[in-house]
């Protein structure tokens, strides 16, 4: 199995070696800072760096349960058993970090089921089980920036599967559920005690505070369906 190191959102370099290159040529290490596709948030991007060489990572992606990296095409690849140092696109992954924790936010000030949701280093959406579309955009905005104002602790927890089926309702997405398979689901809380506002099951990288996410947007609100609503959240530059 591959270490896990994107556990620490904030790890931007790091040391692997090589386990395998597959038959598309993704790179498979024994360690990997990279995030791979999941839960709305893209792979992450950056460089490969060995002894001789250097390869452009395009994205990354889960294949059996292990992160691939994919190189942009005709880079040059290690060989199996090369000590490699990885290097994030830091800017573009610290933008992902904020937009979900900010969309987890989205899900607090509309607690409806989530549908479905994307992310990217600027913006994000949620989909809502909504019949109608909110009496007054700007209110939520500003419930929102309030949450993000009071610079909340984000941390994680871990249950078992079997505590996460007796407790049904911290899952809000209706499309997406948590992966399952290695007897435990991780979870990610926003506020800590009596200053709690979220807690969901979640594998994506978050800001450690709130107040790290800066001023939010929201942006259009589509009709999707008779009972789904896209909400568009924007970060202030």
């Amino acid at each position: 199995m591959t270490d896990i190191l994107y556990r620490d959102a904030y790890l931007r370099e790091a040391t692997g070696r090589v386990d395998s290159i597959n038959e598309r040529g993704g790179i498979i290490l024994d360690a990997s800072v990279f995030y791979p596709t999941g839960g709305g948030q893209p792979g992450d991007c950056g460089l490969l760096r060995w002894e001789g060489g250097e390869a452009r990572i395009a994205t990354t992606v889960k294949v059996a349960g292990r992160p691939v990296l994919v190189p942009e095409e005709g880079a040059s690849l290690p060989a199996s058993g090369t000590k490699v140092q990885q290097v994030l696109d830091w800017d573009r992954r610290y933008g992902h970090m904020r937009v979900h924790t900010a969309l987890h936010l989205l899900s607090v000030v509309v607690p409806l089921p989530v549908t479905g949701g994307s992310i990217s280093a600027a913006r994000g959406r949620l989909d809502f089980h909504m019949a109608d579309p909110p009496d007054d955009k700007e209110a939520l905005a500003d419930e929102l920036n309030a949450l993000v104002a009071r610079d909340l602790e984000v941390s994680e927890d871990w249950i078992t599967e079997e505590d996460l089926d007796a407790n049904p309702g911290l899952v809000k997405t209706m499309s997406v559920q948590p992966p399952r398979g290695a007897g435990r689901v991780r979870l990610v809380r926003i506020g800590v005690g009596d200053k709690q506002v979220d807690l969901q099951p979640c594998g994506g990288t978050h800001v450690a505070r709130t107040g790290e996410i800066g001023r939010i947007r929201l942006g259009k609100i589509e009709n999707k369906g008779a009972r789904n609503r896209r909400v568009y959240l924007h970060l202030d530059p």
